[in-house]
């Protein structure tokens, strides 16, 4: 989608590459999502109903997967900066790409089931 490649690319390029493994994990592991930009930051939904976000700040990037995909994975998410449904990945450390891989099948899987109810 145009508005979420035009986010992505006024980042410095280093900061383009996360972004864009970031956007292609959702899009693997969620075919069917909506991508658009809410909130002013890439927004993913399945079914209408959110699945995750994310947005790019000076030193972090944030995810929003509320609530349900916080609260199943808090054991791994507890070492990172946290808010009310946010969790902060420091662009100072190596990305955890594979637990936000994790967290996007939960919740893909969950929208999936709440669907089918």
């Amino acid at each position: 989608m145009k508005e979420v490649e035009e986010y992505i690319n006024v980042l410095p390029i280093a900061i383009q590459k996360i972004a864009q493994e970031i956007r292609s994990i959702i899009k693997n592991e969620a075919p069917d999502c909506v991508e658009s930009i809410s909130y002013g930051m890439p927004a993913y939904k399945t079914f209408g109903k959110p699945l995750v976000y994310f947005a790019v700040y000076k030193n972090h990037i944030g995810l929003y997967a509320t609530p349900s995909g916080h609260e199943q994975f808090s054991n791994e998410l507890s070492k990172y900066k946290q808010g009310k449904g946010s969790v902060q990945f420091p662009l100072d450390a190596p990305m955890p790409y594979e637990l936000i891989r994790q967290i996007v099948i939960f919740r893909a899987r969950e929208n999936t089931d709440k669907f089918k109810k």
